[in-house]
């Protein structure tokens, strides 16, 4: 267990923590909260490299913490009426059609190397500023329109190419030559 591991798994836990304060209504809370998350994401990657604390349950739970806490905000924020539904239902479809993917390669015996695309990290990237700007504008009473509504477009744009993306490159990988159905005959 590195510290790194340790930071990713307090990340999982502020997870219902935030949840919780967005349904009271406390969204300095929720805000800060996702704020120190997301920092905390950057240090934990930081301390794995620079201390060459990297591992394989790293690998598979830092982005697990990421996308509980991106689907947690998206799925609160949808239901509370502060982003559109259509777009909490895709970036979590498309964290569903991810993790089912890699699940099902692994279930057939032909595990997929866990490595993200760049269009996989334009999103998420998206996702966080997006969902920064809806708790920040909430929190501080605040209204940034255009730009808000520009960053709803440019993020379900970016989460439906990662979604077609992954899905192409998991094709890809079960139709190769040494695939899961030439191996069982």
């Amino acid at each position: 267990m590195t510290i790194p591991n340790l930071i990713s798994i307090g990340r999982l836990f502020a997870v219902p923590v935030m949840i919780w304060a967005l349904i009271d209504g406390r969204f300095g809370l929720a805000f800060a909260i996702f704020v120190i998350a997301g920092i905390s994401d950057a240090v934990d990657g930081a301390i794995a490299r620079h201390f060459d604390q990297q591992s394989t349950l790293g690998l598979y739970l830092d982005p697990m913490a990421d996308k509980a806490l991106l689907a947690a905000v998206f799925i609160s924020l949808g239901v509370l009426g502060r982003l559109p539904d259509w777009l909490a239902i895709a970036v979590v479809s498309r964290d569903v059609l991810i993790v089912s993917a890699f699940l099902l390669s692994y279930v057939m015996g032909w595990p997929m190397q866990v490595r993200p695309l760049f269009v996989s990290k334009a999103t998420t990237a998206a996702q966080i500023v997006l969902a920064a700007i809806v708790l920040g504008e909430a929190a501080f009473r605040i209204d940034l329109g255009l730009v808000t509504d520009i960053l709803l477009v440019v993020t379900l744009i970016l989460t439906v190419a990662s979604a077609v993306a992954y899905l192409l490159d998991w094709l890809r990988h079960m139709g190769s030559p040494d695939g899961p159905e030439r191996k069982d005959g």
